[in-house]
């Protein structure tokens, strides 16, 4: 099975809607936290920050993410711990059952190396267990599972209201912070 992740590009924005649609009808089947949906122009203002990433399988986009370096609005307490944080993961229906998120979180573990960063760090509505105790099973770990956010119109449409678990993995061989 070959899977590459690359920057997402501007004809990848169909198929990337495409993955976001899917996943909502997922959400919206198995559990309470849903998306709610997303602008165009905030992918766009992603793909030219070269901040959004499609998951290729066997050539054929199979997902995508997005990642941050800064996420004082939800990691509230934790901006001088340097991170990556990963946003918005969607499998398309057709690669579920294929580790991406695996993939995932290699990719980024090259990338916290590389870039003298320490930790990888998430955050999904609290009370999805199963999506919760599958990022445990990946390395993660529970930092904290009743956090609000301050919203902002910079932020999707889901952050507006809820409580939020917060997950981080640190990197071997990346900076201690002490």
């Amino acid at each position: 099975m070959a899977v590459k992740i690359e920057n997402t590009k501007y004809q990848d924005i169909p198929a990337v809607f495409a993955l976001y649609d899917d996943a909502i009808k997922y959400q919206k089947e198995v559990g309470n936290n849903v998306w709610l949906g997303f602008e165009e122009e905030l992918v766009k203002k992603e793909i030219d920050e070269n901040r959004h990433y499609i998951i290729l399988l066997e050539e054929r986009i199979a997902g995508a993410f997005v990642v941050t370096f800064r996420d004082e609005l939800i990691w509230k307490f934790s901006q001088d711990e340097p991170a990556i944080y990963l946003h918005r993961i969607a499998t398309a229906q057709y690669a579920r059952g294929n580790d991406l998120l695996k993939h995932i979180i290699n990719w980024a573990k090259n990338y916290v190396a590389n870039n003298q960063l320490s930790f990888i760090r998430m955050d999904t509505g609290s009370g999805n267990e199963r999506l919760i105790n599958y990022y445990i099973r990946c390395g993660f770990s529970v930092k904290n599972t009743s956090t609000t956010v301050n919203y902002t119109p910079d932020l999707p449409a889901h952050y507006k209201d809820g409580v939020f678990t917060l997950l981080q993995m640190p990197v071997e061989g990346a900076p201690s912070i002490n």
